[in-house]
């Protein structure tokens, strides 16, 4: 079913536990999530400083969602047999490990051994993806939205933490971000603790088999309206934001500007993926989930509107620090509403069977689509014209078939008979 139903006071007491799991696996997305920003700001200018070749610059960053794409089919399966703790300890150590060989890449001079940390970390980013449904594992129907939007809100920590910490271990090494690196590995292998502390299901080994209604096949998962929609949505909102973020450092510092900016526009854009998180899941039980996406899709089209204002290829017109504050801001609210909209109409499809399945299905196709715009990023900003602005230009005009492609989705759920819904 599409729509959410409100909690009654029994509901409330039963989330208990729920509440509990949900306050670690903010601190999860906190502390262990500081990294993705931290590696997203310094990958494409890792990349640029070691590639042959310049329009490969963003490979690092598409190898990491390569690595997350390719994780997910096996990793959630993995949850479902040996509980999630199991997988975000294997997601925690594959992040270690792959900062590690990233940073001996970048004292060696290695591209591709970056290439390899950047898979490793991918496989890490597979499992930060699977908080999110981790804290609807135990939660009740009408809390759902409130428990994945409150896991993501864990994000505006990251943001902010992230981005601190690479100005604070930047200038420390000779080797250009090896310091980021470095403590990568560190708030990996501190992290991971935390979830000793979770009190979720223990999998579904030594469960006896055919427990349960018989789990659909995943051409019938794909056929199911509802799910087809939330990918989707999903994967538009996460590959723009992907597309756009990846190149906003190269773009900011081919106007001009100083590397501080682009940690500064990126840690902004960070806090607006996150900071509607405290409010996104209440919208959506008040509202409607369907509503809440197709505002995220629209103010996502505002971000490349932004992007572009006072864009000037014949005049050579840069954009100003303030248009990319806006454009990367707008960016951030749009995949947020897009995203856990997604998400949580996903998770109101499914049975608890299929579970590992869908998740698993849809964190494949989603990041495999944002893997392609990750590539797209580099390309389209370093090869698609004679210089950053045409690039820029490029990237953002990019955006427009695919919000066209979510948003007739959308309508077209919207128009199909209640009947017909699930």
């Amino acid at each position: 079913m599409s729509d959410i139903t409100p909690l009654n006071n029994t509901q409330m007491n039963d989330d208990r536990r729920t509440k509990r799991n949900v306050t670690v696996l903010v601190f999860a997305q906190a502390i262990l999530g500081a990294q993705m920003p931290m590696i997203f700001v310094v990958g494409g200018l890792a990349g640029k400083q070691l590639a042959s070749n310049i329009c490969w610059a963003t490979l690092p960053i598409t190898l990491i969602i390569f690595g997350s794409m390719t994780t997910a089919p096996w990793l959630s399966p993995l949850m479902q047999s040996r509980g999630r703790r199991f997988g975000f300890y294997v997601g925690a150590l594959a992040g270690a490990v792959g900062a590690a060989i990233a940073a001996f890449g970048l004292y060696i001079g290695s591209f591709t051994m970056l290439l390899i940390g950047s898979y490793f970390t991918g496989i890490y980013m597979s499992a930060q993806g699977f908080y999110r449904f981790a804290a609807t594992d135990t939660a009740s129907d009408g809390f759902k939205p409130k428990a994945i939007s409150y896991v993501m809100a864990g994000g505006l920590i990251s943001a902010i933490i992230g981005p601190q910490l690479n100005k604070f271990v930047d200038g420390h090494f000779v080797v250009p971000f090896l310091g980021t690196y470095l403590a990568v590995v560190v708030l990996n292998l501190v992290g991971m603790f935390l979830f000793l502390a979770l009190d979720l299901p223990n999998g579904s080994r030594g469960q006896p088999k055919g427990a349960g209604p018989k789990p659909r096949t995943r051409g019938q998962l794909l056929s199911d309206p509802n799910i087809l929609v939330a990918i989707i949505v999903a994967l538009v909102a996460y590959s723009l934001m992907n597309l756009v973020m990846t190149s906003t450092p190269l773009a900011v510092l081919g106007c001009g500007y100083a590397f501080n900016n682009a940690n500064n526009i990126v840690s902004a854009h960070v806090l607006a993926m996150f900071a509607p998180s405290f409010f996104t899941g209440h919208l959506i039980v008040r509202f409607g989930v369907k509503k809440i996406m197709s505002i995220g899709l629209l103010i996502l089209g505002a971000a490349g509107i932004a992007a572009l204002s006072g864009v000037s290829i014949t005049e050579g017109n840069q954009p100003s620090l303030f248009s990319f504050y806006a454009a990367l801001i707008l960016l951030g609210c749009g995949w947020n509403f897009g995203f856990i909209g997604a998400t949580t109409l996903l998770t109101s499809s499914h049975s608890p069977q299929e579970r590992g399945v869908v998740q698993g299905l849809n964190d494949m196709i989603v990041f495999g689509s944002v893997m392609v715009a990750s590539l797209a990023s580099g390309r389209l900003m370093n090869c698609s014209g004679g210089s950053h602005l045409e690039g820029w230009t490029a990237v953002n005009l990019a955006m427009a078939p695919f919000l066209l492609l979510a948003g007739s989705a959308l309508l077209w759920l919207a128009l199909r008979p209640k009947s017909a819904s699930i």
